[in-house]
């Protein structure tokens, strides 16, 4: 009984005193943790303007230049995580099978496409004779036609002479060019296989240079990062 009633009894005047000093203790402590200072320094700091200004400038410039760090760091993730999306759907694409595929489906449309207009009986073949068949047909007409005078008849007949002569070598010349052209797109045909396997070793090195980039840009961002943690520690540590 005796020794409850000792610890209910209320405290004493000095001891209420010093815990109510105590969250002032607490601060100054965490002030010499933060910027360096002990607590006499930070007693002697309060006596005076000057000193107390010249504290406060030495732990705000390093406070201020890591703030602004973080700023910047801010400011390149956006970048950095557009990037990354950036390089995630073009590593998928340049992966997809199935648009692989429908790059050479599209190829194989477009030979022969072209190998039908090239082929024997294709558009191309029929122009040359097209043209000629017209000079020819001209240079009959004139020669029937009596409204020109003998000089005026002979000149024509002349240009559509040469008219047709040199359609004639140009139909020569499209028609080795027709046949040439069918036989390598024919060749064409027969290795679409190789082209495909060609066709994605390319993109496999187009995906090798995205990841390349992505993988500076990180490193980049990296040692921005290094440098930013770097500076974690209170000012004149």
């Amino acid at each position: 009984m005796l020794r409850f009633l000792a610890v209910s009894r209320p405290a004493a005047p000095g001891f209420r005193r010093a815990f109510a000093l105590l969250p002032v203790l607490v601060l100054v402590l965490v002030s010499a943790l933060v910027f360096g200072a002990t607590p006499a320094g930070a007693q002697s700091a309060g006596s005076g303007s000057g000193s107390a200004s010249s504290g406060s400038g030495d732990a705000v410039t390093p406070v201020e230049e890591y703030a602004k760090q973080v700023e910047e760091l801010k400011k390149s993730y956006p970048d950095l995580s557009k990037r990354i999306e950036d390089t995630t759907r073009t590593i998928d694409e340049l992966s997809d099978v199935g648009k692989a595929r429908a790059e050479i489906e599209e190829l194989r449309g477009m030979v022969a496409g072209l190998l039908g207009a090239v082929s024997d009986n294709g558009t191309v073949s029929q122009l040359g004779a097209k043209a000629l068949a017209h000079g020819r047909a001209k240079l009959k007409a004139i020669e029937q036609d009596a409204r020109f005078r003998p000089e005026e008849k002979e000149f024509l007949l002349d240009q559509w002479r040469k008219l047709v002569t040199e359609t004639e070598r140009a139909s020569e010349d499209l028609e080795s060019a027709r046949k040439e052209f069918a036989d390598l797109l024919r060749t064409l045909q027969t290795r679409e296989d190789f082209i495909d396997e060609l066709m994605q070793v390319r993109r496999a090195a187009e995906a090798i240079a995205v990841i390349r980039n992505l993988t500076r840009e990180i490193r980049d961002a990296s040692t921005k990062l290094k440098s930013l943690i770097g500076g974690l520690k209170p000012p004149g540590v």
